[in-house]
């Protein structure tokens, strides 16, 4: 489907149409998939949320806010920032849950010990994100779009109107920024 077909079903979508949100759904549902599956392939092993509840939550999330999705660019960046706030919010949760959320008595000898996979702290990410975000909003979008949404750096720069030296470029500098925010 054409990125201008996409933005008048977007635009049909708004006004309520809800065949417009049906179709919206069938053109675009492979593509949030193939984004929710490089997010979770970056994910531990075992990891609760499967690829395509990521996809039905954030599609909820997208049509129940304000969807002024002005183009599939937009549509493509509320959606990468959709899967971030929930897996985020996941992660909280199982953190939470980590910390005694759920706790139960047991006994040193109930306790069955494994290591943990190395994983990057989701939620030391978003903050070291957000943070990122404040100083330069391009580069937080843009991590957003490459880590987030796993888009290539000809789709980022296609989004943010920028060349692909520009992304490139960033994407090396903001990697560094957020290894060194969230080393401190």
């Amino acid at each position: 489907m054409s990125d201008k077909d996409v933005t008048r079903l977007l635009h049909e979508a708004r006004r309520g149409d809800s065949g417009a949100q049906d179709a919206l759904i069938e053109s675009l549902y492979g593509e949030l998939r193939r984004l929710a599956g490089s997010l979770m392939y970056q994910e531990r092993p075992g990891h609760t949320l499967q690829p395509t509840a990521l996809v039905n939550e954030a599609w909820m999330r997208l049509m129940r806010g304000d969807s002024g999705y002005e183009n599939r660019s937009h549509f493509f960046g509320a959606a990468a920032r959709a899967m971030r706030r929930i897996l985020v919010d996941h992660a909280r949760e199982r953190n939470a849950l980590k910390r005694g959320g759920d706790a139960k008595r047991v006994t040193i000898s109930d306790v069955d010990v494994k290591a943990e996979d190395p994983q990057i702290d989701l939620l030391a990410l978003d903050e070291a994100l957000s943070a990122l975000t404040e100083e330069n909003e391009r580069l937080g979008r843009m991590v957003e779009l490459r880590y987030f949404a796993g888009l290539s750096v000809d789709d980022v720069a296609k989004i943010l109107a920028v060349s692909d030296a520009t992304v490139r470029r960033d994407w090396v500098y903001a990697k560094a920024w957020l290894y060194d925010y969230m080393s401190r």
